[in-house]
């Protein structure tokens, strides 16, 4: 691949995420974007067949968010977001509040998702110590579960390879997973699983309900493979955390704002949560931004204790909250998403992506399960020799080669194109996808 940056240039950035010296031996560099494609650093077109990192359902350099944002730097590039406000943080928030479930109305704004799962649990703490109850400073997450690589994510994650280097984290349980056996290559929401909500009371029973706070579950889990909740098991979760007295919160990164076909997860599975976060598509990718939606009772609860109206309620924030140039991307983004009515789109587009991506069951052997919902789908790859993350890495390479970026984690490929993708697209994708595949077995 040409390009002109230097070993040392190379070597000085830590990337995330990534294998640095497999990666440094053979970049592989983006120079630009437009519609549903990248371009690398040889001039080639790739479809972005995860939507940037499930950021960009809009595609890329949409015309209506960067001349927001063009002129929004020339108006206000920043504003101090403790104490004194800008005009947009109050639009964008009005704004997000219509795309969550009814009652979720009250949105606190944090610069990434990993910062909103953070935010979700310091309040979810604060709150119960509000109400009297401030033995109330456990939780529960999700085995598989991914919320971000701050800290608390860490500790309520549930992804052994994002856990095991960094030792003791927040105290955290977890609950079990939910692919079972017979549920694999369902077609949307397995019938099989939902018992395993079930497990909530085991730890319950164990820790007591006085001493939990809230459960932290993604309403589908992205970042393990796209793990699509059974049938009946999220409203399982609800029933429990509704008996004993527990939050329940939803990591809607990346579910929300489309992906699903449906405003939010919740609204896609039916089950409202206590809190939502939020990131990624609520700017399309262009500025970092985050956000959670707090139910009015929560929120309503730090009022009416706070002390003089002048005092803090709660001590919490970040210097980049509400940065007025994301306010504006926010705005922007989630007009156009109206506009151009694309979780319509999604949801009508649904049933022809599931049937494409179904095809691959035959294409290979070494496929084991494949899951769909909405605009997203994962892949279970069979592993080589005790290396489940190798294969998957091997498909993924070349498939960039070809001429698609899709992404690879633990034992699966995982795809999630844009909400603006064209039937000849998908088939596109998949096709190479199949090559692909059959050229691994």
């Amino acid at each position: 691949m040409s390009h002109h940056l230097t070993q040392a240039q190379l070597d000085a950035h830590w990337m995330a995420y990534t294998g640095n010296r497999q990666f440094k031996k053979d970049p592989r560099l983006i120079a630009s974007a437009a519609g549903n494609y990248y371009t690398d650093s040889d001039g080639r077109k790739i479809f972005d067949g995860l939507s940037g990192l499930w950021t960009c359902g809009l595609g890329h350099s949409v015309p209506a968010i960067n001349e927001a944002v063009a002129q929004q730097v020339k108006t206000l590039d920043y504003s101090p977001a403790f104490q004194f406000g800008h005009e947009k943080s109050f639009l964008l928030a009005e704004q997000i509040a219509e795309f969550m479930p009814a009652g979720l109305n009250r949105i606190f704004f944090t610069g990434s998702g990993s910062e909103s799962v953070d935010t979700a649990l310091k309040v979810a703490r604060a709150y119960w110590r509000k109400k009297g109850m401030g033995t109330k400073t456990k939780f529960i997450g999700r085995a598989k579960g991914y919320h971000g690589a701050g800290i608390s994510g860490f500790s309520v994650g549930g992804i052994p390879a994002n856990r095991t280097l960094y030792g003791q984290g927040l105290e955290s349980y977890h609950l079990p997973h939910t692919q079972v056996p017979g549920s694999e290559f369902s077609k949307g929401m397995a019938e099989q699983g939902k018992e395993r909500a079930d497990d909530l009371l085991n730890l319950i029973m164990m820790h007591d309900a006085s001493n939990i706070a809230a459960v932290i579950v993604e309403p589908m889990s992205g970042s393990a493979g796209v793990i699509v909740p059974p049938q009946g098991y999220l409203q399982r979760l609800r029933e429990i955390c509704d008996q004993h007295n527990i939050l329940l919160i939803f990591d809607e990164v990346i579910t929300a704002f489309g992906r699903m076909g449906a405003k939010t997860g919740a609204e896609a599975f039916g089950v409202t949560p206590d809190v939502i976060t939020l990131a990624k598509q609520v700017t399309n990718g262009v500025i970092p931004m985050g956000a959670v939606a707090f139910k009015q009772e929560i929120y309503d609860t730090f009022m009416d204790n706070g002390g003089a109206d002048y005092m803090l309620e709660i001590p919490h924030g970040y210097t980049y909250s509400a940065h007025p140039i994301a306010c504006a991307a926010g705005l922007a983004a989630l007009d156009e998403i109206k506009k151009q009515g694309l979780i319509e789109r999604v949801s009508n587009m649904s049933s022809a992506w599931e049937n494409s991506v179904h095809q691959l069951k035959d294409a290979s052997p070494i496929i084991t399960d494949i899951r769909n919902y909405g605009f997203a789908a994962g892949i279970t790859i069979a592993p080589i020799d005790g290396e489940p993350a190798k294969r998957p890495f091997q498909i993924a390479m070349a498939m960039w080669d070809k001429g698609y970026y899709v992404r690879y984690g633990a034992d699966t490929i995982q795809l999630a194109p844009p909400f603006t993708t064209e039937q000849a697209e998908i088939d596109s994708l998949i096709n190479a996808l199949g090559e692909t595949l059959k050229q691994q077995n």
